[in-house]
């Protein structure tokens, strides 16, 4: 994520009027979802936002990037990657260095939701549009109900890449995150007492390796942070 967040940040720059400053307001959040019903909620979530934000009242009518069809289809798509970091370093000390040497093809493949492996891929694709249409008349009728309207493709085209919403979410790093996306009330529950074990244990664990204790133990799949080169842990 702190990859794919760099190379975000450095496009948009470079194909909008972005105004520089800050990228991003804050860190990137980690969210679970523990069920299968909860990955097939947030899927539809995402590929109806167009909808639900009210820019178009179907996705084939927004002009960006949609990854439904790509999903529901198994289809893969390829890119080439710059492995920025490198080739940076390289060009440092070798103002000759190609970038071809530090650039790779990556596929994207989106996987099945869970609980449809039985199913064939027609069977599967045409099973989502249903549901993605079903999902798709509920928030036509939420909006409707209250006076709301869409942008429409014509006009989203006519807006200017990186300019400014009219209303802008902002939020810190104190802000309230929704640490667990799930249906169930327990279940989220359950997952947060998880959570939060793990996370002050590891806080406790944390300050003790940084302040020299020897033999600290930390959570299981947490790791010690890095230490300043003037401190180490005592053996």
């Amino acid at each position: 994520m702190r990859d794919l967040n760099s190379s975000i940040a450095r496009a948009v720059p470079k194909y909008t009027n972005h105004g520089g400053g800050r990228f991003w307001g804050r860190r990137y959040s980690n969210e679970f979802l523990p069920n299968n019903e909860d990955i097939e909620k947030y899927f539809f979530y995402t590929v109806l936002q167009p909808v639900q934000d009210g820019l178009v009242s179907q996705i084939s009518q927004y002009p960006g990037y949609n990854c439904f069809h790509d999903a529901v289809w198994g289809r893969k798509r390829k890119f080439k990657v710059v492995k920025w970091g490198e080739y940076n370093a390289r060009l440092k000390r070798d103002p000759t260095a190609n970038i071809s040497d530090y650039t790779e093809i990556v596929e994207l493949k989106y996987e099945r939701l869970p609980g449809y492996e039985d199913l064939s891929q027609k069977e599967y694709a045409h099973l989502m549009m249903k549901k993605l249409e079903e999902k798709r008349q509920v928030i036509l009728a939420e909006r409707a109900a209250k006076g709301l309207g869409f942008l429409g493709r014509a006009k989203l085209l006519q807006t200017i890449p990186g300019s400014l919403p009219k209303n802008t979410k902002t939020s810190t790093k104190d802000d309230h995150r929704p640490r667990v996306l799930c249906i169930c009330d327990k279940t989220r529950a359950e997952y947060k007492e998880w959570y939060f074990d793990i996370y002050f244990k590891f806080k406790i664990a944390s300050l003790d390796y940084r302040s020299g204790k020897p033999n600290v133990v930390f959570p299981h799949g947490t790791y010690p942070p890095h230490l300043p080169c003037n401190i180490q842990p005592a053996v």
